[in-house]
């Protein structure tokens, strides 16, 4: 409305744009005779008009409240594009007497997926334009990609839903037909046995997405007539199948948090029966590699909390069988190996850092790869060959871009392949500082932080911090370079990564101490980082900000319960933060097997510790932070309605007057938006709102 006096336009104070509010339906949640009241339970009805009505609103008030953003969000978008090389493409890998090739072509979304036979300078065949597939879909997603040993046939999943359950087809790569024939309801993955005619697959519970069923498929066959090979009962385990790298064995792999086992069958003989490698035996975990005559097995077996490497003879598989190779060491995690037919080569870690240890099978002048920097990451990539003194390895770190090399294990020499190309022309890894920190938790251990920002920056309390973490199921936070980070970093931030415990940073006994009754130091420890670094004066309360996405989005909703005044703003990716209400239904995915993780709330020790600090459980009347919360309505992780309640809840018991925004892509799931540049789109968001807080308009 506006109201004319003589020349001039006065215009009226516009209403308060209102966040929206959902409808409160109590609903009494009762174990243990404690009785616990959803006001917002009924918002898991996925179908329910209502419910994507509520979401719309939410939508609507986010792109309201933001819209004087819009324009530097496409900016920061446009930003971040053009750093990326848009005709881009992988280092071609040699496997079976082809090189393999994933490539982008500019303006486009999706990778091509090609191969050479023989030499690079070969024809180049195109085995799938995932820009031709996914047309038509709002998010498609291609995995899982199988090349039979005669090369003629591979098997590839796609999603179209962002559920991650993949539909598996088959193509001829000599003919380029797709046979009719579609596995529905799978991982997406599937291996060839020796016979290039059977593939065996895995596929989903309909309701859970666990994975318990493992199927073989003839060509030729329709899926119908596919024999169940294996199914996991155990409600705990997930089950998967793939080929040894020696190609003799056929592996089905029966996984729990802490516990596996493994079955083989030989794969030139894939209709034989499969045998069981060693049976489970609670908190036994182990994973195992072929090579000659015997099978090589990291294992905690005998007290090795850090793994060890141990191996046993083809005919005797069970664990009285297996003998030292690599003893257990306190202050090393022996994480993996690769088996070559000259050298042994060990992935471990040391006080948080990666090493790659080579080791000559005739015992003679084994060495470590040497890295000077105590931000980075490294770690062996594609090395599918036996017999090569090759190996390939990946480096990067907070400022360095991620570089690919081979590296002559006999000569010792090294040959860059590619590093990761920054354009634009501004960047210089020398303009930037990384540090690793430790900041002192409250019982007194010591927990590193890795930082990195822009030279010359002040210790004032005046830089925008973004502080990260992630804290379960024993991830490792590994030191990462981003190009899209540039847009802070050249704006004055700090990015830092908290390695807190519940990641596995600092070995087996950092996850240990985070996670089940001892979650809580996942939380104690951010807040102890976040303390440190305004301590020190690299940030201050007015300038801190807190990052964390899925399992990290608990670790937010935590935290902002426990500690809201040290932060001005949080965002909260997909966020698991309904936890007792999740963890006591078993029909939702994941559920059953977390219970190694979280416990089980069905035993009353693990409700209470829950109750605790479930993030949605525990929201009270207090200010709370600035909040930019993001949800998918297919997320088949965390499901849609865990941040929808959340939302709710703090509209209503919040007493600040701070944003707080639930922006649900409609289309997605878990992983958000499937193109390359779509993705982008949705860090323009986050960004914006961090920057926005800090008044930085360009």
């Amino acid at each position: 409305m506006v109201i004319f006096v003589v020349d001039k336009i006065i215009s009226m104070p516009k209403t308060p744009l209102l966040p929206p509010k959902a409808t409160i339906v109590p609903h009494a949640l009762e174990k243990h005779g404690h009785v616990r009241t959803d006001n917002y339970y009924w918002l898991n009805q996925r179908e329910n008009p209502e419910v994507i009505d509520y979401l719309n609103q939410e939508n609507e008030y986010y792109q309201q409240s933001t819209a004087h953003t819009k324009d530097f969000q496409a900016a920061l978008f446009e930003e971040m594009k053009a750093r990326i090389k848009e005709d881009d493409e992988s280092v071609p890998y040699f496997y079976n007497g082809y090189y393999y090739i994933t490539r982008f072509e500019k303006g486009k979304d999706y990778p091509i997926h090609s191969r050479k036979k023989g030499n690079l300078e070969a024809q180049e065949e195109i085995m799938f334009d995932c820009n031709e597939m996914a047309k038509g879909f709002t998010y498609f997603n291609l995995a899982g990609l199988s090349i039979s040993e005669d090369n003629v046939w591979a098997s590839f999943g796609t999603d179209t839903v962002s559920r991650r359950q993949y539909n598996i087809q088959i193509k001829n790569l000599q003919t380029g037909e797709i046979l009719p024939v579609k596995i529905e309801n799978t991982t997406g993955g599937a291996t060839w046995a020796s016979d290039n005619k059977t593939l065996f697959y895995t596929r989903k519970d309909e309701q859970t997405l666990r994975s318990d069923k493992i199927y073989k498929h003839k060509i030729g066959t329709t899926s119908d007539k596919d024999k169940l090979v294996y199914f996991e009962k155990d409600e705990t385990f997930d089950v998967s199948v793939y080929k040894s790298k020696s190609k003799k064995y056929i592996i089905i792999n029966s996984n729990s948090t802490l516990t596996t086992e493994y079955r083989t069958v030989l794969s030139a003989t894939p209709d034989a029966k499969f045998t069981i490698f060693q049976k489970r035996t609670r908190g036994l975990e182990y994973s195992m590699s072929h090579f000659g005559d015997h099978f090589y097995i990291v294992t905690n077996k005998d007290k090795a909390t850090n793994f060890k490497l141990m191996k046993t003879s083809e005919n005797n598989t069970t664990k009285e069988n297996w003998v030292d190779v690599i003893a257990h060491r306190e202050d090393v995690l022996l994480e993996d190996i690769d088996i070559f037919k000259d050298y042994l080569v060990v992935a471990e870690r040391a006080n948080g850092l990666n090493q790659i240890r080579i080791m000559p099978w005739n015992g003679v002048g084994e060495y470590y790869l040497p890295f000077d920097s105590e931000t980075y990451t490294a770690y062996t990539t594609t090395n599918l060959d036996f017999d090569t003194e090759i190996l390939r390895f990946s480096f990067q770190s907070l400022a360095t871009p991620s570089s690919v090399f081979d590296f002559n294990m006999k000569t010792k020499t090294k040959t860059l392949l590619k590093e990761h190309e920054v354009l634009g022309g501004q960047f210089d890894k020398n303009n930037y500082t990384e540090e690793r920190l430790w900041a002192k938790a409250k019982d007194g251990t010591q927990v590193p932080i890795s930082m990195v920002y822009r030279k010359g920056i002040k210790k004032d309390g005046n830089n925008p911090t973004l502080l990260y973490a992630y804290g379960s199921y024993g991830a490792t936070m590994d030191c990462y370079f981003s190009s899209v980070r540039l847009t802070l970093l050249d704006r004055g931030f700090i990015f830092a990564i908290a390695h807190i415990r519940g990641g596995e940073d600092l070995g087996r006994q950092w996850y240990e101490d985070g996670k089940l009754l001892k979650k809580k130091n996942t939380f104690t420890d951010f807040i102890d980082c976040s303390q440190f670094l305004i301590d020190a004066k690299y940030t201050s309360t007015k300038h801190l900000y807190a990052e964390g996405g899925s399992a990290g989005g608990l670790l937010i909703g935590a935290i902002v319960n426990m500690a809201p005044s040290l932060y001005h703003g949080v965002i909260a990716q997909v966020p698991f933060v309904d936890v007792i209400t999740t963890m006591l239904d078993d029909t939702i995915p994941l559920t059953t097997g977390e219970y190694d993780e979280w416990g089980n709330p069905n035993v009353k020790k693990y409700y209470n510790y829950m109750l605790s600090y479930s993030p949605y459980d525990n929201v009270v009347a207090q200010d709370y932070p600035n909040m930019y919360v993001s949800t998918g309505l297919h997320d088949s992780q965390v499901q849609y309605w865990e941040p929808a309640k959340w939302v709710a809840k703090l509209r209503v018991m919040k007493t600040d007057n701070n944003q707080l925004y639930l922006d649900t892509n409609m289309e997605a799931g878990h992983g958000g938006a499937s193109g390359r540049f779509e993705a982008i789109k949705e860090i323009a968001k986050e960004y914006s709102f961090l920057l926005d807080l800090e008044g930085i308009k360009r």
